[in-house]
């Protein structure tokens, strides 16, 4: 791994198809012996920082459509918390399911899971078939991991009855010295961001560019009023900016004003601090309170001048779901994802039905929403929201952050990159981006 290393810092990159690929390498890893360890537990006191461990792992057989990338930077989402505290089920079950499914497939059924769904780095090696990549090539890769076997998913891949997302549900993830993608994960580099910045858009800004912006999510257009649920942080500040690029009118709900601080940075006008606010949607465990659904409503009322939201961009779940569907105007859309309080939602379904609502549900990208929203961070249109960056043998601290909602936006962990600042190679186009790039940098 340090020849390889060696060769991206000293941009031999037209060497590294030549070098040896190691038998090992250095990986952040779940066990499957540990899997119960949590047990009784309430979800808040289950520490990553426990669960996940730096291990040396074989390096896997590499297969036809496949290719090896040595990982410079990588990044913390929340599936990576889910997995690390076994919630809200143990990623081996995946895994072993996965490994059923071929010959080839059955390298993933391991006692150990390489965990990650994010990644900037270099090609190091590409498998048979595989012609749009080479090694030397600086990328960053989606998590999308798709057989494409059966006729269902070639309408949209998101759709393939093998779908599934590296780094969770699959093995050899990103947070890792080295990890196996299919080469239609692989997207190219932002030439501007260091590997840190490039390693943290993938998966939140892909997930909502699919949810919000393309006609599989939300088809937002100019005009409408988009209500953002947690707008500073990994997927809304990506919604934010999305909002706002395509002409719409985002209400940015955060909670604290720090964070009211960076929407407004961002160029949004229309803030909800629920930390002022102090919003209260449920009684108690089983009820909720339709009141401080109304207040929301009226809150938004007054700042958007009298507008109700065509869209609800959704992620908490459980806490707000019900006021979500309240809010939303008649006709208009709630688009969902991932539930971070919560997976089991509950609403008034006459706000619903009789106002002829719609909830749409939305789910990670298929390859040309990956492939469009990456292009957008390429041309400087779309910032990466980089908040923090830590060291991979941190990465336990970093999955605790993120599980604690002790962070802003997106946090960053280096491998094989040896400090922050590497990578760049467009300094002008970077020079006119370096405020935005640097927005949500140590808040």
């Amino acid at each position: 791994m340090d020849e390889i290393r060696d060769a991206v810092l000293g941009d031999h990159l037209d060497a590294i198809g030549g070098l040896p690929v190691p038998g090992s390498y250095r990986a952040v890893v779940v066990r499957e012996d540990e899997q119960g360890m949590f047990e009784g537990l309430p979800t808040r006191d289950k520490d990553p920082r426990k669960s996940l461990h730096v291990q040396e792992v074989p390096t896997p057989e590499l297969g036809p459509g496949e290719a090896l990338v040595a990982v410079m930077a990588s990044a913390v989402n929340y599936n990576t918390v889910w997995t690390s505290i076994f919630e809200p089920v143990s990623t081996f079950g995946f895994l072993r399911r996965y490994g059923r499914v071929s010959d080839l497939t059955k390298r993933h059924d391991l006692p150990y899971h390489v965990v990650g769904s994010d990644l900037a780095g270099v090609v190091v090696r590409v498998g048979p078939g595989v012609n749009r990549w080479k090694p030397g090539d600086e990328v960053v890769a989606h998590c999308l991991s798709v057989e494409l076997e059966d006729p269902a998913g070639h309408d949209d891949t998101m759709l393939d009855p093998q779908q599934r997302i590296w780094g969770f549900e699959t093995n050899f993830g990103g947070l890792a010295e080295l990890s196996l993608v299919k080469s239609n994960q692989l997207m190219p580099k932002p030439a501007h961001l260091t590997w840190e910045e490039a390693a943290s858009p993938g998966l939140v800004n892909s997930t909502a560019y699919r949810q919000l912006v393309s006609r599989n999510g939300a088809d937002v257009k100019q005009g409408d009023v988009v209500l953002i649920w947690g707008a500073s942080g990994g997927l809304g500040s990506y919604a934010t900016q999305l909002a706002l690029n395509g002409g719409a009118i985002p209400v940015c709900v955060v909670g604290s004003p720090e964070k009211a601080e960076i929407v407004r940075s961002m160029g949004a006008e229309l803030v909800i601090d629920r930390s002022v606010e102090q919003y209260a949607f449920w009684k108690d465990e089983e009820t909720q309170d339709p009141d401080e659904w109304k207040r929301l409503g009226a809150r938004i009322r007054e700042l958007t001048g009298g507008d109700d939201p065509d869209i609800v961009f959704e992620h908490p779940g459980r806490e707000t779901f019900g006021a979500s569907v309240y809010v939303a105007r008649k006709g208009g859309t709630v688009v969902t994802c991932a539930s971070t309080t919560g997976f089991l939602h509950s609403y008034d379904n006459r706000y619903l039905w009789m106002n002829l609502k719609r909830i749409v549900g939305s789910h990670f990208a298929n390859y040309r929403e990956a492939w469009e929203a990456n292009r957008l961070v390429q041309r400087g249109l779309v910032h990466p929201t980089l908040s923090r960056t830590y060291a991979m043998d941190d990465v336990g601290q970093a999955a605790y952050d993120v599980h604690r909602n002790a962070h802003q936006g997106k946090v960053g962990v280096l491998v094989l990159a040896p400090e922050e600042g590497l990578g760049v190679r467009d300094t002008a186009l970077r020079a006119r981006h370096q405020t935005a790039i640097d927005r949500f940098r140590d808040r």
